[in-house]
Parts: structure tokens; sequence; C-alpha cells
């Protein structure tokens, strides 16, 4: 039997190539060579030339037209250097001795800005900023430190004095002006430690008077100064200045949502200041006037449709009852309504602040008109203040 074999490949089928085609492509391939090594020689010659020279000296210095500066920021610079030395840093301090190995640590509970009040070494501050220490330390503008005793407070106005161990030479007091006679619009300058920074000048001006603000203790502290010059954390307790460098009050309160300067910072008058400091120098605290009496809130004098100050009750013994002045009373059928304080000499009086304002134009010992309505009828007594805790 007869068998076929098939070959499972064939050979390769050469093309036929003429030598005209032969000769194109060695003539392509010379020129690929010549414009490649064209480029390689551009490329070497470029990186070989120097780069083009470029300027580094200092450029000239820009003359001011005059050369001087303005005469309002001569005025600022001179005073910023005169009484910034009166400025302080200020360091809260709470003691605690350890039961067990008895030793003494000190912790830091705060800091803020003062101000040297005299050369017996008294320095102000805000209370909010020694509030929650037993003792402080006061860091002068040399750098020099020294431990603070807490000579006395008055939290109702946010206002305490230390009193550090101290050169004379190196205590310049702020000379004293008036807030009774400041005007909207008029330049004011704050100096301060804001974060822990050492003495920083903020400049701005008196953007409103006659504000109203809560202290620590809710009482309200009356005729305080509004400005827009930066107060941030750090600057209570500081001074605020008029432009002849006096002191016009002390930077206590910013106005914010964050916590840092929104352009609304409140300062408490130096007239209250120069009023309650020397009373903090000699009792330790602020001698405030009253007339013994316990009064209702506004919103119930609201609820009652009074315009005024509730009485509800009279200390026995005090000044109100002396002068015949009777608070509400409990009957079978209710609460009656005793006296309500309507004006205090010439001062109307229509809610709990209005009295507090006018008792602190007084002080302990001063005889005060009194005009009380009950049952529609008005009458007036003369009452004299006496201290209230």
């Amino acid at each position: 039997m007869s068998q076929s074999f098939y070959p499972v490949s064939r050979p390769p089928h050469t093309p036929y190539r003429s030598p005209a085609d032969s000769h194109i492509t060695k003539i392509l391939a010379i020129l690929l060579l010549i414009v490649a090594g064209a480029l390689v020689f551009t490329v070497i010659q470029q990186r070989r030339v120097p780069p083009p020279t470029m300027s580094i000296e200092p450029r000239p210095i820009a003359q001011r037209p005059d050369d001087k500066l303005g005469a309002d920021e001569k005025a600022t610079i001179d005073v910023f250097k005169q009484f910034s030395r009166s400025v302080v840093h200020i360091t809260s301090i709470e003691s605690h001795r350890d039961r067990m190995t008895l030793n003494v640590s000190e912790i830091p509970q705060g800091t803020g800005s003062g101000f040297v009040w005299d050369q017996d070494g008294h320095v102000v501050t805000n209370y909010h900023v020694v509030q929650l220490g037993n003792r402080a330390r006061v860091t002068l503008n040399d750098g020099t430190s020294y431990p603070a005793k807490i000579v006395g407070v008055a939290p109702d106005k946010d206002i305490a004095v230390l009193r550090i161990v101290a050169s004379a030479a190196k205590l310049l007091p702020l000379p004293i002006g008036k807030s009774v006679d400041l005007q909207v619009g008029q330049k004011v300058l704050a100096i301060g430690n804001p974060f822990g920074l050492d003495q920083t000048l903020t400049t701005g001006v008196i953007s409103g008077l006659g504000r109203e603000i809560k202290s620590v203790t809710q009482r309200s502290i009356f005729d305080v100064i509004q400005t827009d010059a930066s107060i941030n954390p750090g600057n209570s307790g500081g001074p605020l200045l008029d432009s002849s460098g006096r002191l016009i009050g002390i930077n206590t309160a910013i106005y914010s949502p964050s916590g840092a300067n929104a352009g609304i910072g409140f300062a408490v008058p130096v007239d209250a200041v120069n009023a309650i400091v020397p009373q903090l120098i000699k009792h330790g605290k602020l001698m405030r006037p009253g007339i013994g009496i316990n009064i209702l809130t506004d919103q119930v004098a609201q609820q009652q449709q009074i315009e005024g100050v509730i009485i509800y009750a009279v200390t026995p013994g005090g000044p109100a009852e002396q002068a015949g002045i009777t608070g509400a009373r409990q009957t079978p059928d209710g609460w009656v309504l005793g006296d309500v304080i309507v004006k205090v000499d010439s001062t109307e009086v229509k809610r709990a602040s209005d009295l507090f304002r006018a008792l602190d134009a007084h002080k302990v010992g001063d005889e005060i008109e009194v005009t009380l309505e009950k049952r529609r009828q008005r009458r007036t007594v003369k009452v004299t203040l006496q201290e209230v805790p």
C-alpha cells in the first residue's frame, strides 16, 4: 500500500526587490542619522551657553518724600516710648501643698496685663486676671520679675490691686485722665501683652460711650468705653490711653464670636477706677453704698406692669427701715406689694440697673433722696447710705 507524505511547512517566499528600492532606503537612513546628530549638537551647544546674568544686589532704598515721620506717628511713638515702662505682665498663680511630701507647687492660672499705679508698688489690673489664683507674679518692662500680693479686689467692677516690693526708680505711674469728657472719635492707644507677646501697642478711636457690660459677678459696669483698638486675650488689665498718654480706662473685655479681636473692645472708665482703687488699697475691698433692701427682678416688675424697682424686703435696723420704707408682705390672699423705687435724687429709676447706677455715683455716708410709689401715691424720703456686703 502506498503512502503519501505532505510537507508540514514550506520555504519562505522571498519577495523580489529591485536595486532602486535598496538605494532609496540607504539614503533615508543616512538623512535620519544626520538630523539626529544635528539635534544632539544643538542641545550640547545650548548647555554650554552661560545663563543670563541675574542681579543679586540689594534693591535701592526708596526715600520718603520728606524723609520724616508724620506728626501723628511721632506722637504715637513718643507716647509708647514714655509710658510703656508703666505696663506690666501679670501671671496669676495658685499654690498647692502636697499632702504627702508637704512640698508647695505653683500652678499658673492665667496671664494678663496691668500698670503701675504709684511708686509704693501698687499695680492695677482686672479682677478676672487674678480671679483663679491666690497670688501673682509681676514682670516689669525691663524683664525683672517680682512676687505680688493681692491687696484688694472689686469683682463687681472687675478691678484688682496688687503690690510688689521694687525700687521706686523702676516704677513709673501713669498720669490719670478723665473719662467724663471723652468724645466719640477721640484717638486711643492700648498697651498690653496679648497672646504672651511682650509690650504690644494697638491704636484706634473711641467708638462709643456709656456702654454697659456685665462683670464676672453679673453686676453691671456702667459708662464703659467702647473702642476699636485691638484688645486681644492677654490685653486684659492693660491701660487704655489718650493721645497724650493719660490713663482713661482699663481694657477689660471684647465682643467677639471667636474670642479674638473683632473691632469691639471695652474698657472700665478711669473715673470709676480712680474712685475704687484707693478704697481697695485702704480697705482691701470696695465700700459699696446701699440702703439695706432686697429687690425683685426686672422680669417680675414687667409681669406686674410696674415701672420701677420693687422692694421685696428691708434689712432690720437698716437705713431703709429707719426711713419708713416697706417691702412686700404675704397675706392670706397672697402677696401685697410694698414700696416701689421710682427715683433717686434726680435720676429716674425704671429698672435695677438704674438704681445701681444712681447708688454708684455716691459713697458710704452720703444722704440721698429716694422717691417711692405705693398704691399710686408718691412720697420722697431721705436715706443715709451704708456699706453693704
